[in-house]
C-alpha cells in the first residue's frame, strides 16, 4: 500500500452523464450552456391527477443501445443511467483495465432512492397476480448498491465498492468518500457518482403529498426558478453524472488526460430537522468551510459556486445566507448558478451531474446560467448569473448539496 497521504493530489480524467438534456456530456453541457430547460409534462405515468404533473425526463432513450438486453431486463432504470454514464466516464479516461491493477481500481455510485420502478411494478405483481409472480430480480434490482456492483463486473474492478445513500447529497458524497480513499492509498482509480429514477406514481405521490413540489404545470420550463421570488418548488429530473478520480501520479504515468483536480471535500450534519434545512445554515457553511480548507483554498479563490438552488421557499434563502457566512465580502463577486433551473432535481444525482458542469465551467472557462430568475428575491443578493451563461475566467468551483436527514456535502474543484 501507498503512503497515507491527506493532501495526495487526485484529479477528473473520465466524464459521463445522461440527463433530460442529453444522453452524453457533450450534448448535455451544450444545452446547459445555451439555457435549455429539458422540463416537459409528465410522459412516464399518467400524472393527470397530481399537484405535478411535470419533470425532467431522459427521452428517447433505448438502455439496450448501450448494455446487454438481457442485464437491461433484469435491472432498474436507475441502474441502466448510472452503468452507461459509468462506461462513458470510463471511455472518456482512456482507462484500459487490461493495464490495470483490478484490486486498485473501485467504484462508489449513490443512489438516493434506488429501483422505485421495480418495486412498484413488482408490488402491483403480487397483489393482482399473486407471489410466484414477483419477479426472482426483484430485489437487486431495487438495492441501491447495485449500479456499482453491475460497473465491477463490467470492469473487473476489485477495490473499495459500497453505496452511499444520504438523499439529495448522495453523488457529492459518494465523490468526496472517493477522493479520500485515492488519498489513503487503497485506490488509484475510483468511478463515482450518483443515479437516480423516481419520476414513478408513487415518489410523486409522496413529494406531492409534502407540497415539495412546484405545481407550475402550465408552464413547465419556467417551473423551476432558483432564487427567483415566484419559485413555487422543485421540479423533479432523472438520470446519471459520474467522475472517473485517478491520484496525479497515477494520471501522469499513463498519460490520461487530465480535466482539473478534485482539491477539496466536506461533509456536515445540520442536526436540525428531517426535511428543512438549518435557518441559520450552520451545517452547510460547516461544510463550504472544511472543503476549502481541505483545498487549502482561501474564499477568494473561488470564482464559481454551483448551488443546490432547489427552487423551493426555505432552501434558497438559507443557502444563500450560507454563502455570505462563509465567503464574506467575497460573496459579492461570487458567481453562482442553479443548473436545477434547466435539468431539475435529480434528488441522489444530482451532485454528480453537478461535478460534471463544475468541472466543464474549469475547461471551458464558460459559467451556466440560472434561468427563468425573472423577480429576484430580496432575500437572495447574490449574483446568480441571471438566465444568460456567462465568459468568465474559472480557476475553482465550490459545487454543495443537502439532502433530507440535514445532510450536507461540498467539493472544491480547481485547474491542475
Amino acid at each position: 500500500m501507498e503512503t497515507v497521504s491527506p493532501h495526495k493530489r487526485v484529479v477528473v480524467t473520465g466524464l459521463g452523464a445522461i440527463t433530460s438534456l442529453g444522453h452524453n456530456v457533450g450534448d448535455f453541457w451544450a444545452n446547459i450552456l445555451a439555457g435549455q430547460c429539458g422540463i416537459d409534462r409528465v410522459s412516464l405515468f399518467d400524472a393527470t391527477d397530481y399537484t405535478c404533473q411535470i419533470g425532467a425526463e431522459v427521452r428517447g432513450w433505448d438502455a439496450a443501445q448501450h448494455m446487454d438486453p438481457k442485464e437491461v431486463r433484469r435491472n432498474d432504470r436507475y441502474t441502466h443511467f448510472g452503468f452507461c454514464a459509468a462506461k462513458q466516464a470510463v471511455a472518456d479516461a482512456a482507462l484500459d483495465m487490461a493495464r490495470e491493477d483490478p484490486d486498485r481500481v473501485g467504484v462508489i455510485i449513490g443512489s438516493g432512492i434506488g429501483g422505485m420502478w421495480t418495486i412498484e411494478t413488482q408490488h402491483k405483481n403480487l397483489l393482482e397476480r399473486g407471489p410466484r409472480k414477483v419477479s426472482p430480480f426483484m430485489i437487486p434490482a431495487l438495492i441501491s448498491n447495485m449500479v456499482g456492483g453491475l460497473v465491477a463486473i463490467e470492469l473487473g474492478a476489485r477495490g473499495p465498492n459500497f453505496c452511499v445513500v444520504s438523499a439529495c447529497a448522495t453523488a457529492t458524497h459518494a465523490i468526496g468518500e472517493s477522493l479520500r480513499i485515492i488519498r489513503s492509498g487503497e485506490a488509484d482509480v475510483m468511478v463515482c457518482g450518483g443515479a437516480e429514477a423516481a419520476i414513478t406514481p408513487l415518489a410523486y405521490a409522496g413529494f406531492c403529498s409534502m407540497k415539495a413540489m412546484s405545481t407550475n404545470n402550465a408552464n413547465p420550463q419556467k417551473a423551476s426558478r432558483p432564487f427567483d421570488a415566484n419559485r413555487d418548488g422543485f421540479v423533479m429530473g432523472e438520470g446519471s453524472g459520474i467522475l472517473v478520480l485517478e491520484s496525479l501520479e497515477h494520471a501522469l504515468a499513463r498519460g490520461a488526460r487530465i480535466y482539473c483536480e478534485l482539491a477539496g471535500y466536506a461533509a456536515t450534519c445540520d442536526a436540525f430537522h428531517i426535511t428543512q434545512p438549518d435557518p441559520d445554515g450552520k451545517g452547510l457553511s460547516l461544510a463550504m468551510s472544511r472543503a476549502l480548507s481541505d483545498a487549502r483554498l482561501r474564499p477568494d479563490e473561488i470564482d464559481y459556486i454551483n448551488a443546490h438552488g432547489t427552487s423551493t421557499p426555505y432552501n434558497d434563502k438559507f443557502e444563500t445566507l450560507a454563502i455570505r457566512k462563509v465567503f464574506g465580502d467575497h460573496a459579492r463577486k461570487l458567481m453562482v448558478s442553479s443548473t436545477k433551473s434547466m435539468t431539475g432535481h435529480l434528488l441522489g444525482a444530482a451532485g454528480g451531474i453537478e461535478a460534471v458542469i463544475s468541472v466543464k465551467a474549469i475547461q471551458i472557462g464558460e459559467v451556466p446560467p440560472t434561468i427563468n430568475l425573472e423577480t429576484p428575491d430580496p432575500g437572495c443578493d447574490l449574483d446568480y448569473v441571471p438566465n444568460v451563461k456567462r465568459r468568465a475566467q474559472v480557476r475553482a468551483v465550490m459545487s454543495d448539496n443537502l439532502g433530507f436527514g440535514g445532510q450536507n456535502a461540498a467539493l472544491v474543484f480547481r485547474r491542475v
